[in-house]
């Protein structure tokens, strides 16, 4: 026997030692899996064996101060496909095409992909879907799933904003606090081989966690007398559009932020232009998007204006709290007032108001007034305070988007600039920051935040987190807000502003008309900022109309649709009229009792209504009342209309 050489023992060693080595190696690498890397494999291996299909969560309710729900989810399910899993491609595209209104191609086309699941069709009702599920199509899931549904569809539309069908939010508060609102998808786990195809119909469902609530303050009550009022003003003016905000002077609560044009939340990519949708099919792509982000665009805090006029009751409470003006000043109106070399008119020009006191002064709007009060406080203390109003910084309301005021550089403001802008020319603001500034002026002189949002809930209703927000920095002392809520009632009483005055209510306000630019363009914005009860708001509004045809003043313009508004809303927030004697007299206070006319002849009836101070409808035809509206007793105003039905 040939004796083997060292040189192959020495290879033969070598060999033992690699493969003893190598299954050490293996063994241990065997024992780390097992024990040290199986807690992260695991899962791995399940999801490599297994398909998923996801369960969309409920997305929280957005609800109003009374849980009334504007944002609310409905149950529907979604339809998907395991391509591999489906057998008749053919015959399951046609039946579902039928069923769920698809295209034959397209469904086609997504049966024949490579993918573990595709998606068919979402938001599927539940009639439909159980029609699916009874079926048996083999490689067809029917899923739960959820559809986003606002019950009031335009209530509100640019301050609530919508959901995308992801689930997530789009705009407005639904964006704002999507995090809360969303939930956590949950998924059911299929076992399958390496193909995909199902060797089990046993599933694994994980749930999926729900969203939270948000309470907010908006008051659906007061946001549709809102937007009713001010839908009508902007129709009956032909104005471009339009806004109204109520909010509480005291804490900022926004109890309606109205925008009209609004939109349909329920089909939000729905242009409510008639002219635009017209022109639809021939719009580019870029075009139809900054068509719809227009009309998504909630202008009460993305757009600046010039304020005009309302802006003076910032200059007047700024010029009363540093001593630059009191209230028994005497000014004389001229007409115009001059500013170096150059004359700026009073509204009233070529008229002229004469002589006058400061508190006349602001009753009459009167432009030379303010110029002379900016003009005593002085260019660096005006802008201090207009800092100090908010001006150059957003409100810090809970909307994605809100703007920023434009205002003159402190080394900008010369004679001519500072003139201007002690009556709310040439800077911009937004209507929210003079919201805001106005309710610093009449709370007591604290600046507030702006706010919708209130408390998340869970499902049942407990409180998860409640906001807060901070009381603002105090502006100006309570004695100069004392004194401007009293001047600011005299201008609705006997003032610029008492196209807003109700009998029974104390209402404090401010009149603007503001020219658009360019200069010239015969293009105004109409407003009106009110308070009330004067001795204590409880409730500001403002009302904007963008230019309204005809005549545009904000007083003949913007008055009356605040007026409307406030005898609406006061009622509703439990504020009782008080009348003064003077009122007791008037015939929209006064209240009479329907009498008794049933089976009168139609001229005794007549008679006996027109006693009572009341006016009458006929219906019918005949000689006798047979019927009345309404009844025998009944307390009504004075000089309102009775109906009678009338008969032989």
């Amino acid at each position: 026997m040939e004796k083997i050489s060292v040189k192959i023992k020495k290879k033969l060693a070598f060999c033992l030692i690699a493969t003893l080595l190598l299954g050490v190696f293996l063994i241990g690498r065997l024992i780390y899996i097992e024990i040290f890397d199986a807690g992260f494999l695991q899962p791995l291996a399940y999801e490599q064996q297994s398909r998923d299909r996801l369960i969309s969560p409920v997305r929280g309710s957005i609800l109003d101060r009374n849980n009334v729900g504007i944002a609310v989810t409905e149950s529907v399910c979604s339809v998907s496909a395991v391509p591999v899993q489906v057998i008749d491609k053919e015959e399951t595209a046609t039946y579902l095409c039928g069923v769920l209104d698809l295209e034959y191609d397209d469904t086609m086309e997504k049966l024949s992909k490579n993918v573990a699941l595709v998606r068919l069709k979402s938001k599927v009702d539940m009639d439909t879907a159980q029609q699916i599920r009874e079926k048996m199509l083999p490689g067809i899931n029917v899923d739960e799933d959820v559809k986003r549904v606002y019950p009031f569809k335009n209530l509100a539309a640019q301050v609530i904003g919508f959901s995308g069908k992801d689930n997530q939010g789009v705009t407005g508060l639904e964006a704002k606090y999507d995090s809360y609102l969303a939930g956590k998808p949950g998924k059911i786990l299929t076992v399958t081989d390496s193909r995909g195809v199902k060797i089990s119909d046993e599933q694994r469902r994980i749930p999926p966690e729900n969203g939270y609530n948000i309470v907010t303050t908006i008051d659906a009550s007061v946001q549709r007398y809102a937007e009713q009022t001010i839908s009508k003003a902007v129709e009956a003016k032909e104005a471009k559009r339009g806004i109204i905000i109520v909010l509480n002077p005291q804490n900022g609560e926004i109890y309606a932020m109205a925008n009209y044009p609004d939109f349909d939340l329920n089909e939000p990519f729905k242009i409510n232009s008639p002219e635009l949708e017209a022109a639809w099919d021939t719009m580019t792509e870029k075009e139809k998007n900054d068509a719809l982000n227009q009309m998504w665009r909630n202008t009460a805090i993305n757009d600046t204006y010039e304020p005009g006029s309302t802006f003076k009751i910032v200059t007047s409470a700024t010029g009363l709290e540093t001593k630059a003006v009191k209230v028994d000043d005497t000014f004389t109106c001229n007409g115009y007032y001059t500013v170096g070399d150059r004359m700026i008119k009073c509204w009233r020009y070529p008229r002229t108001h004469g002589h006058e006191t400061f508190v006349q002064g602001v009753q009459n709007s009167c432009n030379p007034v303010f110029m002379a009060v900016a003009q005593r406080i002085g260019a660096e203390t005006f802008y201090e305070y207009m800092i100090k109003f908010g001006f150059m910084s957003k409100t810090g309301v809970d909307l994605p988007g809100e703007a920023v005021g434009i205002v003159h550089k402190l080394e900008n403001i010369g004679p001519v600039e500072l003139a201007t802008m002690s009556f709310g020319q040439s800077f911009q603001i937004t209507p929210l920051q003079l919201l805001r500034a106005a309710s610093a002026i009449v709370n007591g002189g604290n600046l507030v935040t702006p706010h919708f949002a209130k408390y998340v809930t869970g499902e049942d209703g407990e409180i998860i987190h409640e906001f807060e927000y901070e009381k603002g920095e105090q502006v100006i002392s309570k004695e100069t807000s004392d004194t401007m809520r009293m001047i600011l009632e005299s201008v609705v009483s006997v003032g610029s502003g008492k196209k807003a005055y109700i009998p029974g209510y104390r209402l404090g306000g401010k009149t603007a008309t503001s020219e658009k630019l360019p200069r010239k363009s015969g293009k105004y914005i109409a407003s009106f900022m009110s308070f009330a009860p004067a001795e204590n708001p409880q409730v500001m509004a403002i009302v904007l109309i963008d230019e309204p045809k005809g005549v545009y003043y904000g007083g003949t313009v913007a008055g009356p649709v605040m007026k409307e508004l406030m005898e609406n809303i006061l009622p509703y927030f439990g504020v009782e009229p008080v009348y003064n004697e003077q009122e007791q007299e008037m015939d929209e206070t006064k209240t009479s009792v329907v009498p008794d006319i049933t089976g009168l002849d139609i001229k005794e009836a007549k008679k006996a209504i027109e006693d009572c101070g009341l006016t009458y409808f006929i219906n019918g035809e005949g000689n006798t009342v047979l019927g009345q509206f309404p009844l025998t007793g009944t307390e009504v105003n004075y000089k309102s209309s009775i109906i009678l039905t009338v008969g032989e």
